[in-house]
């Protein structure tokens, strides 16, 4: 198995591996201050990226997220305390990171926008009506934490 770092659609992954701090707003929780952590690790074998999502707040719950290819294509499996678990596919070039699934009755889509090489921000919105009508879910930033990357 090759290297997700050699993979044609993984090149630009590597960016993301340290550990960011996250500001976020949500708008059903206007106001309130969203803050936490996203730490990006490689497994040993550099085949997987493991992202831990921590959140201050006690409406966002943490999240684990595991990105590689499978079966030939980048794809993204979301896990949270719920016992949600989402699969989503994914892309991350120099420019920005997307990913989404098309789920009918709960469909989702994230674009982040690289401001430099240590800021991303990003749009997540929802659908629960089979992509017709798009809600926003969540504006969100990270921020590498200096040294960390």
């Amino acid at each position: 198995m090759e290297l997700q770092t050699e993979h044609p659609e993984f090149t630009a992954w590597p960016h993301l591996v340290g550990t960011w701090s996250v500001e976020a707003s949500h708008p059903l929780l206007p106001g309130e201050e969203i803050r936490g952590t996203a730490a990006f690790e490689w497994l040993p074998d550099q085949h997987f990226l493991v992202m831990r999502g921590h959140y201050e707040h006690p409406e966002i719950p943490d999240a684990l997220t595991v990105t590689g290819i499978v079966d030939g294509a980048p794809a993204m499996h979301y896990f949270d305390p719920r016992g949600k678990h989402r699969t989503f596919a994914v892309s991350l070039t120099e420019a920005g990171w997307r990913y989404w699934n098309d789920d009918p009755s709960f469909a989702q889509r994230f674009t982040g926008t690289f401001a430099d090489g240590d800021l991303v921000t990003g749009r997540a919105e929802r659908s629960e009506d089979d992509g017709h009508t798009w809600e926003l879910d969540l504006e969100i930033s990270y921020r590498r934490v200096p040294g960390s990357g």
